[in-house]
């Protein structure tokens, strides 16, 4: 049983110490089409946890071998709000933390009950899921546990945001043929101006999934990228794509970023050579500025 894993570099979240809250089997009231983890049944409780000293242990272990990560990651093979212990944990990890970072990656399927919220608080960096607005796309592409409503988690997501006082983050992993189409992004828009995240990483499925789909391409998530309005946004890729360039002139950057901030990432992969001296261009002349936003840098209007 392997509670412990990493460091990993992430460009999101810097060199980050992982926490499997399930390490023995996937524990999960989402069964994802898109997971990395095999398929199993949904549950309501993770199946044979960790005892809270058990992880606090290997974490102090692993805190002195690797002193210099920036982040610790509470996760699961599964869900982390099914463990029972929680809010003692979290505590008791922060305790322990020092000067690092202490971040959860959940489904969001508990954040509308106020005991999760709560607990939430307490971490410096929480990260969401939220694939659609839609009931039948959600059920479709999540495969919640019965009784799990896409209402209820939006409705979650607004209510923590009025208590939450850290770097909240909400994720989208889009699916071909599933929740890639105009439509699905407007509404999430929508949503998305109540929630008022401080950042949206946008994905595709780059891991071998539990089942059978298919990714989409950059080009694709930097389309439906542009529906989200007013908000910083990340387009989360591991490879960049070469099979296009995108070419703008210096007036179609300004009206571009008027509309939505770009990463130092996304003008590197998205665009033609040209256009990229042009952003620096306008960088140098100060017509568009640097954001930082945790750990991204985004390119705004001066």
């Amino acid at each position: 049983m392997s509670i412990i894993f990493g460091p990993v570099n992430s460009r999101r979240f810097g060199l980050s110490l992982g926490i499997d809250l399930s390490p023995v089997q996937k524990s999960c009231n989402f069964d994802c089409l898109y997971c990395e983890l095999e398929p199993a049944k949904q549950a309501d409780t993770i199946s044979n946890p960790p005892t809270v000293q058990e992880v606090i242990q290997e974490t102090q272990k692993a805190l002195t071998e690797f002193s210099d990560i920036d982040v610790i990651t509470v996760t699961a093979n599964g869900e982390p709000t099914l463990y029972s212990y929680l809010n003692k944990l979290v505590e008791r990890l922060n305790e322990i933390k020092k000067n690092k970072k202490l971040l959860i990656l959940s489904n969001a399927s508990r954040i509308n009950e106020p005991s999760i919220q709560e607990i939430l608080t307490k971490f410096d960096i929480v990260k969401l899921s939220l694939d659609s607005a839609n009931q039948r796309t959600f059920r479709r592409l999540d495969r919640p546990l019965k009784g799990i409503e896409i209402q209820d988690i939006i409705k979650g997501m607004i209510e923590f945001r009025k208590i939450y006082k850290g770097f909240f983050v909400i994720e989208i992993l889009v699916v071909q043929g599933i929740n890639d189409k105009p439509e699905e992004f407007e509404a999430l828009n929508a949503i998305l101006q109540h929630i008022k995240p401080d950042r949206i990483d946008i994905g595709t499925v780059d891991r071998p999934p539990a089942y059978k789909v298919e990714p989409v391409s950059y080009e694709k998530l930097f389309d439906l990228s542009r529906k989200i309005h007013n908000l910083p946004v990340t387009i989360v890729s591991r490879k960049k794509d070469q099979s296009f360039a995108l070419h703008l002139d210096e007036k179609e950057i300004v009206n571009l970023i008027s509309h939505r901030p770009l990463t130092l990432d996304d003008v590197e992969t998205l665009f033609d050579k040209t256009t990229r001296k042009y952003f620096q261009k306008l960088l140098d002349t100060g017509k568009l500025s640097l954001r930082k936003v945790g750990n991204i840098s985004f390119i705004k209007l001066q």
